[in-house]
């Protein structure tokens, strides 16, 4: 039980922002060959979908709206 814990948390904190680390260097490559594309444009607005979903810490939900 807990090897599956550690084995998502190890698949959460390190192969998720390297696979989108590795998205972002296949558009520029791709990008620096090619031109821009749709693909090398979907491949790094989804690194940047992955990184700022797993890269900051979570708001706290505020109430009513009120800051």
């Amino acid at each position: 039980m807990i090897w599956n814990f550690l084995r998502r948390v190890i698949i959460t904190a390190i192969v998720v922002p390297l696979g989108a680390a590795g998205a972002r260097k296949l558009s520029d490559a791709v990008e620096r060959r090619r031109g821009p594309s749709r693909a090398t444009r979907l491949l790094r607005q989804g690194a940047d979908t992955v990184q700022s979903t797993f890269g900051r810490k979570k708001q706290p939900r505020r109430r009513f709206g009120f800051r």
